[in-house]
């Protein structure tokens, strides 16, 4: 059986994608930043009409076209359009990987005559994709280089035996090699990949390496070029289509532990735990309920998973009944196994989990935040408030100089009663509409603000913190900045209160 291999080309899949997300009228472009420099990443047919081109700077293409109309390049959506492609092309063959930015290759051997015939198949694929509004062009010969040179070229097909004599008329920067190789063939007159056919392959190595000797013989069928398709990222995702339709609640969470079992042990079996995970029960009326949790951390626990989703299981309505659960964790993470020892500990944390999980199902994980230690000794730079699920716990680092006050606020004005020592705490102060008779003091502390940061709260310069413990009870920590007059009205402050 021959060898056919079929290159598919998406010279504007970048900006096709874009566009049937929010059409546009006239000139288009994805300006992708790179550093300082801004260029154009890719362009709609209209843009490309006025001479643009991808990689110019962005600027230029304004200049040269004021009503181009631009929006940030998104790589990342860019790669996962060129993904669902591939997928998709698997219709035509078992055998489909990228090609590069922007194309696939696929091994067609034996597959077209199910189409009726290589004409059929490809005009199959391009009726089925311009429908969808993109841009391609395709070509299928014998070898990938010669696929892939005529796919960028206008496309076609070449039939077998015709790989020499089909891409003979094509540039050589055809062959996949670098412009600075290109440019050098073009000085000696070499301009098109029939002037290289015939030509000793030493020289040519010697002249422009053994890179341009390689992809001139993949090419012609010289030397392999296998399809290598890089293997399907894993599904966790489990069915369960019932006899007959249920409604009770227990019933719906007995079907859903034996989903949790057949889960967990796919997710162990590639060393992966769930962090989110949603549940569909699909209805005897064809409408489906969803219920949705989140993991503070990763886990495949059937157990500890199955009673989270207690709550919004027993919130669906049921109607007519349930036929069908479908159960997905869309959102995993590595999860090695673990040595099963000190059982204290690994409870402790497993208790912990399970708590930050409950909260932030009910109030948002984002609003389920812990306290970091930070290496500053600026009392408001001294944590970092994070969220739980998100970060992992801390240990304080070793503390040395006067204790901290258990809460930590802004500062507020106090109000000194009657004159007092210079550079000592008041003998009397009012706080929060509240007097205070000072006790005991300790201290000062000097706090000098941290230069390499701007903050309007600093800018008075120095502070010497006290510890103040009053005759009502109330234990503060107090502030003045030496820099300030001695005794004006309100010269001191509190900023934090002591257990």
């Amino acid at each position: 059986m021959a060898r056919r291999l079929l290159s598919i080309r998406f010279p504007r899949l970048a900006s096709d994608t874009s566009l049937r997300r929010r059409p546009v009228e006239g000139p288009f472009a994805l300006i992708h930043r790179s550093g300082n420099a801004e260029h154009v990443h890719c362009l709609n047919q209209a843009a490309e009409m006025r001479g643009l081109h991808p990689g110019m700077a962005a600027a230029d293409a304004r200049a040269i076209c004021p009503e181009l109309i631009t929006r940030p390049a998104d790589l990342a959506r860019e790669a996962a359009a060129l993904a669902g492609l591939r997928r998709w092309a698997g219709r035509y063959s078992p055998m489909v990987a990228r090609d590069g930015p922007g194309g696939l290759i696929a091994d067609i051997s034996g597959v077209p005559h199910l189409f009726g015939g290589e004409a059929e198949m490809r005009g199959d694929l391009h009726a089925r994709l311009e429908r969808v509004g993109l841009t391609l062009s395709s070509a299928i010969a014998e070898t990938r280089g010669a696929a892939q040179a005529l796919a960028r070229h206008g496309g076609g097909i070449l039939p077998e035996g015709a790989a020499k004599e089909g891409i003979a008329r094509l540039p050589v920067s055809a062959l996949r090699i670098g412009s600075d190789v290109a440019e050098g063939l073009a000085r000696m007159g070499l301009n098109r990949i029939g002037d290289l056919t015939d030509l000793p392959r030493a020289p040519l190595a010697r002249r422009f390496g053994p890179g341009l000797v390689l992809r001139l013989d993949q090419a012609l069928g010289l030397q392999p070029e296998p399809v290598s398709p890089e293997a399907d990222a894993p599904y966790f995702g489990v069915r369960m289509t019932m006899p007959d339709p249920i409604g009770l609640e227990a019933d719906v969470m007995s079907g859903l532990a034996r989903l949790l079992d057949r889960l967990c042990s796919t997710l162990a079996q590639h060393h992966r735990g769930a962090r989110r995970l949603r549940l569909e029960l699909h209805r005897v009326d064809r409408e489906t309920a969803q219920v949705e949790i989140g993991l503070a951390r990763p886990m495949r626990d059937p157990e500890r998973i199955a009673a989270l989703f207690k709550k919004g299981v027993s919130e669906v309505e049921a109607g007519f009944g349930i036929e069908a659960m479908r159960l997905v964790a869309h959102v995993t993470e590595d999860l090695p196994p673990e040595q099963i020892g000190g059982p204290r500990t690994i409870a402790r944390e497993d208790a912990l989990a399970d708590l930050f999980s409950r909260l932030g199902n009910r109030l948002g994980f984002d609003r389920v935040l812990r306290l970091l230690p930070a290496t500053s000794k600026i009392p408001e730079r001294s944590f970092l408030v994070t969220p739980a699920a998100y970060s992992a716990a801390e240990p304080p680092p070793p503390h040395r100089g006067p204790d901290r006050p258990i809460i930590i606020f802004p500062s507020e004005p106090v109000t000194t009663k009657g004159l007092g020592q210079p550079g000592h705490p008041p003998a009397r102060f009012a706080w929060r509409r509240m007097s205070f008779t000072t006790l005991r003091a300790d201290g000062p502390e000097r706090i000098a603000p941290e230069w390499w940061f701007d903050d309007p709260a600093w800018r008075s310069g120095l502070r010497d913190y006290w510890r103040v413990e009053t005759r009502e009870g109330a234990r503060l920590w107090l502030y003045h900045t030496p820099q300030a007059p001695a005794w004006p009205a309100q010269s001191w402050f509190a900023q934090g209160e002591f257990a």
